[in-house]
């Protein structure tokens, strides 16, 4: 009983940061200037060099589901293409995580941009720990195979 009590109450507080997010991210977005960052949005080249220490690793994908389920899908959306309740408010538009131009993209790439941040786009370095932001990585990596 208490074990169900315990997961509920996890389950309340993920929802309540997840909607937390999202209102935060709305109302950012809704004091911003108009003028967001056009050009492409490129990580400096050591952070292209970066090696993901947990490529492959099926666990960390499905760790990283779990951890993009709370943070990345009010923008990202369910299946990663972009269109998450709150991707409607936001300027520039989140990426489509199941795009080629996405996909492509070194882990090194990918980690640096969620640890950074830039826009919209929030940074994760103090909300989430190194491992998570990795196995993050891992589970946007598996999003191409599912188009």
């Amino acid at each position: 009983m208490k074990k169900t009590q315990a997961s509920n109450k996890m389950k309340n507080v993920g929802l309540f940061f997840a909607t937390f997010l999202f209102m935060s991210a709305l109302i950012l977005t809704s004091t911003q200037s108009k003028a967001q960052p056009t050009k492409p949005w490129v990580a400096p080249p050591a952070a292209l060099a970066v090696k993901n220490p947990f490529a492959g690793d099926a666990n960390a994908a499905k760790e990283g589901k779990k951890l993009y389920v709370t943070y990345c899908t009010p923008c990202h959306g369910n299946t990663g293409k972009g269109d998450g309740i709150a991707a409607a408010s936001v300027n520039p538009k989140p990426a489509d995580h199941t795009s080629d131009k996405v996909q492509s993209e070194p882990d090194g790439s990918l980690y640096w941009k969620m640890t950074e941040g830039r826009g919209p786009m929030i940074s994760y370095k103090q909300l989430l720990k190194d491992d998570q932001r990795w196995q993050l990585v891992c589970y946007i990596k598996t999003l191409g195979k599912k188009k």
